[in-house]
């Protein structure tokens, strides 16, 4: 196993995390962890020489925390850097930090979490738990030794993350959604350098876009097959991410033992910029024809925001996208039908007109929600 230096830390880690959202289950529940399964995965892991392992509270139901607690018995704790999050967004006032983090060392049965974050930080939450003033809660928790090292994961825009970088000096890592297909989306490339450059360790999500790039439709297939050297489009997606200096980890939630083992395999051979010039322009073609493939040329600026009857206008349009360029109706079907339920969905437009007079790329808009509408909405 390949192992780099986290940020300002001072640890090693290796360069695959074991990401435990999306472990096997026992049925359509994702409660029902399989814990026989689960627990053979997460310790072949370990064997392998992955050394960072992230949970969270509200995992698989929330009873995430409490098997990884179990499996992590035997002495695999001992051998492990372990790192939660605290679920920020429940938090209503500062007695909950305390109470939502014993639960967390209860659960894992540990006196100390190695790696804690804020989690799922946006600008609206940053300010909120800072009011509440999480940034003495910390200070006490690290003192007393039950939190080593401090980060956050994040979700919000680029200019939201580097306000909640400078707002407090002593983060030392973070966590960002990232891959060859989101250059520009959230932190992206640009945060990514920031976080390096202010010494934080970082931690990439989401690297296979969530499978997304893993079983491309054909038109994208052709251009892997044809690609030097050989490998599958999910080694390309994280041999690229593993390939920027400023990546430490890359965090993979694993559902199926053979996944393990092809990206345990693929971390000892990954470098940092080890791509020749002819593999990036490889990439570079695969983003291209899937943007090409992309039907609705939205950028999320989100000028058309807010629309006056509910609707967020940007995610329909995403999550539409995703679906034909990533071969997800199925999938984005189910996200439609939770949109609906909330008013937010294409199905509430009622044809007003407003946003199209503020999208600088001219999109039909309501013909595109009319559209996402009879085709998601069933």
């Amino acid at each position: 196993m390949q192992y780099r230096r986290f940020g300002k830390t001072g640890v090693k880690v290796s360069a695959l995390g074991f990401g435990c959202m999306r472990f096997p289950t026992l049925g359509d529940d994702n409660s029902q962890i399989d814990e026989t399964q689960a627990t053979e995965m997460l310790r072949y892991a370990i064997e392998s020489g992955v050394n960072y392992i992230d949970t969270a509270y509200v995992y698989h139901g929330g009873k995430c925390e409490s098997f990884v607690g179990k499996a992590l018995q035997g002495g695999y704790r001992e051998r492990i850097y372990l790192a939660t999050k605290m679920p920020v967004w429940l938090v209503e006032n500062y007695g909950d930090f305390d109470r939502f983090f014993d639960e967390q060392l209860e659960k894992l049965g540990t006196d100390h979490i190695d790696f804690y974050l804020m989690h799922a930080l946006n600008k609206e939450r940053w300010g909120k738990i800072v009011d509440l003033d999480i940034l003495k809660w910390i200070e006490i928790e690290k003192a007393k030794g039950r939190i080593r090292h401090i980060g956050f994961s994040f979700q919000d825009s680029y200019d939201a993350f580097v306000k909640i970088i400078d707002d407090y000096d002593r983060w030392e890592f973070c966590q960002v959604q990232y891959n060859y297909m989101n250059e520009e989306f959230q932190a992206g490339t640009k945060g990514l350098k920031y976080a390096f450059s202010k010494g934080l360790g970082v931690i990439v999500m989401e690297p296979i876009l969530g499978g997304n790039l893993a079983n491309p439709p054909e038109i994208i297939k052709g251009i892997w097959n044809e690609a030097i050297p050989k490998r599958t489009p999910a080694d390309w997606a994280l041999q690229w991410v593993w390939n920027k200096p400023e990546v430490s980890i890359i965090l993979s939630g694993m559902s199926y033992m053979q996944q393990v083992i092809e990206n345990v395999e693929s971390a000892d051979i990954a470098r940092i910029d080890k791509f020749t010039q002819d593999e990036l322009d490889i990439v570079a073609s695969v983003r291209d024809k899937y943007r090409e493939i992309q039907p609705i040329p939205c950028t999320d600026c989100r000028y058309c925001m807010p629309c006056p009857n509910g609707i967020n206008i940007p995610h329909n349009f995403m999550i539409y996208n995703m679906g034909k360029m990533y071969n997800k109706i199925p999938r984005v079907k189910q996200w439609f039908a939770s949109m609906k339920e909330n008013g937010s969905s294409a199905a509430s437009c009622i044809q007003c007109g407003e946003c199209e007079e503020k999208c600088p790329e001219n999109i039909k808009i309501m013909e595109w929600l009319s559209t996402i509408t009879k085709e998601l909405d069933k």
